[in-house]
């Protein structure tokens, strides 16, 4: 049996006297697509900025590809990670964010070659090869030398996520990557989504509001309330027949509310 390539042991996240997350275990499997679902506040982007260690965990384990990410071996003893060690763990994971975070004054070739060439040293003409594939995957190549302000909405979105392809990671992390975008432009960025779900064997973890396209994208969809794991499934079973009244609630909501689930 393949191993997981996230393993989530009990973990705990606080701020203050505010419990985010509270023992929350979880598997993700190579190459298995996750859709966390939930109302706003249940912890789901709290996940994927724990796992991409931008926010650290108060309790519990959590293990990237069989290593350790907040903790190392030494000697006999596990102890706290140190810097070099995040490194090393966050080069294997990439994350698109809500808000894009593309540097605004460099051009859209530039924010994406500008992470492999300074981790991993390579050499700019092989970044800007590789770089210009995969803006040719996400319909972006004619914008390579395009600043942000020159882009939409969805253009800034795909510009993000071939940046984040820069690094060749295992794990990609997408949180709520289309809910910053006017209507007509979400489409377009889950397209290349789905392209990419489709065409690549990437651990994908996606938190998303957009009930339909979790439906289509998901493996397994996890209903999250209030840090835990509330019901998880295929997309079938969760969309039409989940069992826990939370669940059930949540999506009668989310239906009236006029989404396609």
């Amino acid at each position: 049996m393949p191993q997981p390539i996230i393993r989530i042991d009990n973990i705990v996240k606080r701020y203050g006297p505010l419990t985010v997350l509270d023992g929350l275990s979880m598997d993700v499997m190579p190459g298995e697509k996750l859709a966390l679902i939930g109302p706003s506040g249940s912890g789901k982007t709290t996940i994927l900025r724990i796992l991409m260690t931008l926010e650290t965990i108060s309790g519990g384990h959590i293990q990237i590809d069989g290593d350790q990410l907040y903790h190392m071996k030494k000697g006999a003893d596990l102890v706290a990670a140190d810097e070099a060690h995040l490194r090393r763990m966050r080069s294997k994971i990439g994350m698109v964010f809500q808000h894009f975070n593309l540097f605004p004054h460099k051009c859209v070739l530039d924010n994406v070659t500008l992470a492999p060439m300074l981790t991993q040293g390579v050499k700019r003409g092989d970044a800007e090869k590789r770089a210009m594939e995969l803006l040719d995957m996400v319909g972006m190549a004619d914008k390579a030398r395009s600043v942000p302000a020159q882009l939409s909405g969805g253009q800034k979105q795909r510009a993000a996520i071939a940046r984040a392809l820069a690094l060749s990671p295992k794990i990609m992390l997408f949180d709520e990557v289309t809910s910053a975008l006017d209507p007509e432009l979400v489409e377009e960025v889950l397209n290349v989504m789905k392209h990419l779900a489709a065409e690549t064997d990437m651990t994908m973890l996606l938190v998303t509001h957009e009930m339909g396209f979790a439906h289509d994208f998901a493996d397994r969809v996890l209903f999250f309330d209030r840090g835990k794991i509330v019901e998880q499934g295929k997309p079938e079973e969760i969309f039409r027949n989940p069992k826990q009244e939370r669940t059930q609630t949540f999506l009668r909501k989310i239906i009236a509310a006029g989404h396609r689930v």
